[in-house]
């Protein structure tokens, strides 16, 4: 059999010991902030039927989903005339009916649409899961990642968007991650502009577009819009919206007037201004929130309020959390006036912005506390006795598996960072004794068998 040369697929990562302690650290504080904030946990398998995914991100979206391959008798539902038509999606699509989980949030709907006799609303969920997605690895871009999600469903109320705001501040606040902005806009807003630029019927391309600002600026929006079939008229009225100034209030207000007597953009101006006024006499602490009539947020399902978090000035990273509210993604499951909003959280670019930061704990590796020598197979029975004590305690400890060299055994110690090593041979035993050596200092000292535990519980 050929030597295969280890290797893993672009996009994707292993985590030595260090990396996963300090990834279990972030998970941990999200989760705590999680359930402090009432959500409960739940998970959903890392594959759906493709039928569940298909359509809900949009046609980028859709590219970006992981296909499951048929195999065995499945196969034969291969669509060859689509093949032999030129017809390649379609084609693409017989040979799959299942694919990787693209983001949480289909999911879940498609779990509470599921579920929903068993659910007590509004139901508030957390999700920290992997997802998968077919796109270009690039720093603080994966196929495979980690994403963390919060969504209260089955209630309307505006409370959900402010709570939603105050958990990343409380979170960011726990990581003394500071220089946090949250971008803010309301899809009906969206909506409004496109209505008086005369494309609703294009809402879909404008906002796709419109999501694209930072990354192709201005002129490259209107050239896709341009691309897209929008006419040269209602670009030029499209234009004042790419240039706004001022803080949140002033810029808002000049949306309010150029969108007046547009009802939909009514609503949505109203909402954004109830949630911005609770928010700012809640003095949030590491937060600054600005309005963003250009953020879209492509995903086809958002209905109303879409945000995104940016990092710290500085920071070269591209958004590291978003949400909004969507008000019929169940609709699609069955089951109908199901309203919910959520927020997700970017914990690989999160993670990578703390490490930039130095914002890690500097001991969070989990080592052994002590390391006991392995002198042979009488000591051995003994030592093991002692270390079931230990770890009884909630004492981190281990055994040497064999009796090698002393220099060898004490070197692994060290390569581990193990503070402490024990040493019990059968001349300790006899004199009823153990030695403790300090690992840093190399000053070592004997005490009596009995008080092991105490010595070892006071240096633990």
């Amino acid at each position: 059999m050929p030597v295969i040369k280890p290797s893993i697929p672009k996009g994707t990562r292993d985590f030595s010991p260090e990396i996963s302690a300090k990834r279990n650290y972030l998970k941990e504080k999200l989760v705590t902030t999680f359930e402090q904030f009432g959500f409960q946990p739940i998970e959903t398998p890392s594959f759906e039927r493709s039928e569940t995914l298909l359509g809900k991100y949009g046609e980028e979206g859709d590219r970006l989903i992981f296909k499951i391959l048929n195999s065995g008798e499945k196969v034969k539902q291969a669509d060859l005339e689509a093949l032999n038509a030129g017809q390649l999606q379609k084609f693409s699509n017989s040979l799959s009916q299942k694919a990787l989980r693209y983001d949480l949030t289909v999911p879940f709907a498609r779990y509470v649409a599921q579920n929903q006799n068993d659910i007590q609303f509004p139901f508030r969920r957390y999700q920290i899961q992997n997802v998968w997605r077919a796109d270009r690895p690039q720093h603080g871009r994966f196929q495979e990642f980690l994403q963390c999600d919060a969504d209260v469903v089955g209630e309307r109320s505006l409370w959900q968007e402010i709570e939603g705001i105050l958990l990343y501040d409380r979170v960011f606040s726990k990581l003394n991650l500071k220089g946090i902005n949250i971008h803010l806009n309301h899809r009906k807003i969206l909506a409004g502009i496109a209505q008086l630029i005369g494309a609703d019927s294009q809402l879909i391309d404008f906002t796709v577009a419109l999501d694209k600002l930072g990354k192709i600026g201005n002129q490259g929006v209107i050239n896709e819009l341009l691309a897209k079939g929008f006419e040269k008229n209602a670009i030029d009225k499209l234009k004042p919206f790419l240039s706004l100034e001022g803080d949140f209030n002033s810029q808002l207000s000049q949306v309010e007037t150029a969108l007046s007597g547009i009802q939909i953009a009514y609503e949505g101006i109203e909402e954004l201004k109830f949630i911005y006024s609770q928010l700012d006499e809640k003095s949030l602490e590491v937060l600054s929130l600005n309005f963003d009539v250009t953020l879209a947020r492509g995903l086809n399902y958002y209905t109303g309020l879409i945000l995104e978090v940016m990092p710290p000035k500085g920071i070269k990273m591209g958004a590291i959390g978003g949400g909004g509210r969507y008000d019929d993604l169940t609709d699609l499951f069955g089951l109908k006036n199901t309203s919910g909003f959520g927020i997700s959280f970017g914990f690989d670019r999160i993670f990578l912005i703390m490490e930039q930061l130095n914002l890690f704990p500097k001991s969070l590796q989990m080592q052994s506390r002590f390391l006991f020598l392995n002198f042979g197979e009488e000591a051995s029975k003994f030592c093991f006795n002692k270390l079931m004590e230990l770890r009884d305690r909630k004492i981190s400890c281990e055994f040497y598996p064999k009796a090698a060299k002393l220099k060898k055994q004490m070197n692994y110690a060290d390569q581990r960072g193990i503070p402490y090593i024990i040493m019990i041979g059968s001349e300790e035993i006899k004199k009823d004794v153990f030695i403790v050596k300090d690992m840093k200092s190399r000053e070592q000292s004997e005490h009596s068998i009995s008080s092991l535990l105490p010595t070892l519980e006071n240096l633990g």
